[in-house]
Parts: C-alpha cells; structure tokens; sequence
C-alpha cells in the first residue's frame, strides 16, 4: 500500500467577480434597475442601446499552481494571511467546490471541520447527526454505534444530545463536530480555524487529541491555524499561502519564520498603517481607518481610528505576538472601560499604551482586530506592523535564554566551604 495520501498538481480555483461600472452616483434607484434591465433586452432584440450600469466581470484565482504531497500520518500545517486561499484549499479537498485546473489524488476517506455547521442538519438532533455523518464517512451502523459513547463523552453534550442542533450554542457545535470527524476514523481530517470559537480549555483538549490521531493512529491531518505556537507543535511541516500561491512548503519553524516576514503594509518607516479611501467599505458595521504605533525603551504606544458606521458590540485588540508565533499578550479597549464595548455610530481614536520591560530581544509583531467576542470578527489585520527590541534590561542578554520574557529575580549565593574535600 502507497504511503502517499493527498497528491495536488497545479491546483487551481478561479471565481469571476462582478464590479458595477460608475454612474455619477453611489445610489441607485429601483427605476434605475427597472430601466437598465428594459435597455438590456433592447440590446437584446436590436443590437442597440447600453445599460449605464452592466456589470464588468473581473477573473480572481484564489489560488494557482499550488502543489504538494502528503503522506500517511503527516500532521502538515496551512499558513498564511487572510486571503491568501487556505479555507479554497480546503474546500477542495473535501470535494466542497470543484478546482478550475489541475488534479487532486486523495486516497482515503475525508473528514472536514471546516466552519461552524458545515455537515450538520439544524433540524436533527446531536444524536441523528451523529450518525448522518458516520454514514456520509461510509461507515456501518454498527462501527458508529462503537464510536458513539467516546464522541458523546469528548463533546461534552450528553444533556443536549436530543435536542435540534439549531439550538446549540457555536461552542456546543464545534465541540460536537469536532468530536464527530476526530473520533469516526477518516483516513484524512481536515481541520480550519474553526477550534477558535471554543473556549480555551477545549481548544487544548483538541489539540491533543490532533497530536494523538496523527502520531498514535497514523492518520493524515491537515491543520489550519492563526496559533503559530499550536501549528509549530503539532506539524513537522508547512504549507506557506499567499495570494494564492505557494510560497514553501518546508519545515514548520522555518516556514513559520518566513511567514512572520512576510511584508507588512506599512505606509512609512515609523510604523504607520493607513487605509486607501477606495478600501472602505460602508456596508460594514465597523472598520479600522488608520493605525500608528511608537515604540520606546519599555514601551508600546499607539493610536488607532477606526469608523462605526452604525451602532455596533465590538472591542479593539491589539495582540502582541514574537518571532516563533508565539502570543504574547492581547490588549483591549475594554480594558479600562468595560462599556467600551457598546459603539455608536462615529469617527472614533483609540489611544493605548503598554509596558515592554519584560521582553527579551526579538522581533515582535502586531495584530489589530475589532470583534464582538462570541462569533463575529469584523476585521482582522495579522501580523500588520512590527518592531525590534534590540536592548534588554537583561543582564545576561547576550547569552541564550529559554522562555518569552525575562523579569528580574533576587538570588543569594553563599560559600559553603573553600575547599571540597575528597575522600
């Protein structure tokens, strides 16, 4: 048997996007649409007559010419920024969408936990949906049944396990789908970022259970995740995305290192993002306008303007993450005023600082997100700006130390005896 599970040649996914050519106006009448679409049959039957707004098709490949391989019990990690065509990838290996070109070879049953109720009915119950996908995975009756108590269990559902799906909280949900594709032993499990609604405790939980369904029972596993620290534990190596294409596709702490410098969109030298005017978008609830940071000896300081456009429940977050991906620490608005997190509609400045003494030398590296805490994250800028401490108060700096900061301590050292004795 072929220790080849997943084989990808020249993949790639085309999607044709619509842009509404510009009439003079943003607003657009229902007289307007009414007319354009008699213009457009005139067209039709005379050859004569343009609509002022025709959509213009523009071709966007979400991704191209990506290949690689993977083999038999390989935890392999997807990397990469928003956009760069992970969450296609997946889609297309389980058979979700269809490529545009090239093949995929996948020799084994695929198991997908890619978002918050993708593969469950709302109407049935966590039990009858337990067992829908048993069968959707090919699997008896009898080989679900032997599975159930130890999904059951995993889950932690017990009490709701006959009650509608739609009826779960987002946090049930996943810790059901989770303990679904994890425990009906699929050859291949493909799992998104979706493990980041659950609570810390069953992210850690799941984790584990990933390093255990890999390295104990062989099977492949595709893992797609933001935690750099997570994706360098569990996988020996990395698929790097962006913009649709591979960028490597190598050992997971240097993939990840490559990833973390990637460039940044920064505006100036000193650490200033600014949104073009022709990126803001309206039809969102709330959005970042223009982000600056100053770093100093022991400190972090910056400014942040953001635009609410209509009343809204989100927090700003500043997460501070090092060179090896691991987080830091994450800051928030609501930090110092927990009503922060009501927003009316406005033009808003956010001003923040944070002590930096307890870091070590590194490059660090800052991600900017507004989100309401539960489920909605309305934007997410990863890893935007960053800066280098290159002094410490340390006083050993220049020699090599374990961990992620470094705070003073108090030792006494005393002299025993001048001289050992030996027998």
């Amino acid at each position: 048997m072929s220790d080849m599970m997943i084989r990808v040649e020249n993949l790639g996914k085309k999607y044709m996007i619509g842009h509404q050519k510009e009439s003079g106006s943003n607003y657009v009448a229902l007289r307007d649409v009414l007319a354009d679409g008699a213009k457009s049959l005139v067209k039709q039957f005379t050859g004569q007559g343009k609509g002022d707004r025709r959509p213009i098709q523009e071709e966007f490949w979400a991704l191209k010419d990506v290949s690689f391989e993977v083999k038999r019990g390989e935890c392999v990690g997807i990397i990469g920024r928003n956009g760069a065509g992970k969450s296609t990838l997946l889609k297309i290996l389980s058979r979700i969408t269809e490529p545009t070109t090239g093949r995929i070879e996948l020799h084994g049953r695929v198991a997908s936990l890619l978002e918050v109720g993708t593969g469950f009915h709302p109407e049935l119950t966590g039990r009858e949906n337990i067992y829908l996908n048993g069968a959707i995975l090919g699997m008896s009756r009898r080989e679900i049944k032997a599975k159930f108590d130890e999904i059951v269990d995993f889950a932690e559902v017990e009490k709701f396990l006959d009650t509608p799906v739609k009826r779960y909280s987002s946090g049930m949900y996943v810790r059901l789908a989770f303990a679904v594709a994890a425990h009906l032993e699929p050859e291949i499990l493909v799992v998104d970022e979706v493990l980041a609604v659950g609570d810390a405790a069953f992210q850690k939980k799941c984790l584990g259970k990933i390093g255990e369904v890999s390295e104990k029972e062989g099977r492949t596993v595709l893992f797609v995740s933001h935690n750099m620290t997570a994706v360098d534990q569990l996988t020996a190596k990395c698929l790097l995305l962006e913009q649709g294409q591979k960028i490597n596709f190598a050992k997971s702490n240097d993939t990840i290192f490559q990833y973390l410098n990637l460039s940044h969109d920064l505006k100036q030298k000193n650490n200033i993002y600014e949104k073009k005017s022709s990126d803001f978008d309206k039809k969102k609830e709330i959005e970042f306008s223009r982000i600056i940071i100053n770093y100093g000896e022991q400190y972090l300081r910056g400014e942040i303007t953001y635009f609410v456009y209509r009343k809204v429940e989100s927090v700003v977050a500043v997460q501070l993450s090092n060179s090896h991906g691991a987080n830091i620490l994450t800051i928030r608005d609501t930090d110092s005023d927990p009503m922060l997190f009501k927003k009316n509609k406005g033009i808003y400045k956010a001003e923040f600082s944070v002590s930096l003494d307890s870091l070590i030398i590194d490059t660090y590296y800052l991600t900017f997100s507004l989100a309401n805490m539960v489920d909605r994250r309305y934007e997410f800028l990863e890893n935007l700006l960053s800066f280098e401490i290159s002094l410490s108060k340390d006083p050993a700096s220049g020699w090599s130390r374990s961990g992620i900061i470094f705070k003073e301590s108090q030792w006494k050292v005393s002299l025993l005896q001048d001289q050992l004795a030996c027998a």
